[in-house]
This record gives structure tokens, C-alpha cells and sequence, in this order.
């Protein structure tokens, strides 16, 4: 059964194969948006162009304006600290989306 988060927001990080790309983004349903992702729904998009199809971060908020304001925060922080914050709960750097789908 998958996960369903109606009114509430998800920070998410995606990583390409090598982890050196790294893109922060915030949206109300991370499974269909992952999956755009990962099947390069908008082929000139930034994940696309550097293949940024690995789910290793994410974190849910009761309110899509928390999870806004938090995606505004790691955007502005380095990559180091991005790196550590993906270290923080995925220091094997796997690809978590198949634990939404469970």
C-alpha cells in the first residue's frame, strides 16, 4: 500500500549515479513526482539534463508552507552541507524510492 500525504509537503533530494549533481526540490505528492523524475516526464529539465534519478533524501511536513520554507533553506546551503544532510538519514546513498511504494 503506498504511502498517501494530502495536505502536507516533502522536501526531496535526487542524486545522479556518481553523486556529484544534486537537486533539492518540494512537492505534495513524491511518489508521482519522483516518478516524473526518474522517467524524465520533462526532458529539459535540470534532473534530466544531469540524470538526477536517484531518490536519497526526503522529509515530510504537516504543511506544504513548512516544507516550501524548508526546500528555500537546504537550496541555499552548500553542497557539503546537502551532503551531510543525505549522510544524516542515507549515508549508503541508496535509492529510497522504493520504500514510498511499500
Amino acid at each position: 500500500m503506498s504511502k498517501v500525504f494530502q495536505r502536507g509537503g516533502c522536501v526531496y533530494i535526487m542524486a545522479n549515479l556518481y553523486h556529484n549533481v544534486l537537486y533539492t526540490g518540494v512537492t505534495s505528492d513524491i511518489i508521482g513526482r519522483v516518478s516524473d523524475h526518474k522517467n524524465c516526464v520533462y526532458p529539459t529539465s535540470f534532473t534530466a539534463k544531469y540524470k538526477c534519478h536517484k531518490l536519497v533524501y526526503y522529509c515530510f511536513y504537516s504543511h506544504i508552507e513548512e516544507a516550501i520554507a524548508e526546500e528555500k533553506r537546504i537550496k541555499g546551503s552548500s553542497k557539503e552541507h546537502k551532503r551531510q544532510l543525505v549522510n544524516s538519514i542515507n549515508p549508503e546513498w541508496v535509492d529510497l524510492y522504493a520504500s514510498l511504494l511499500e
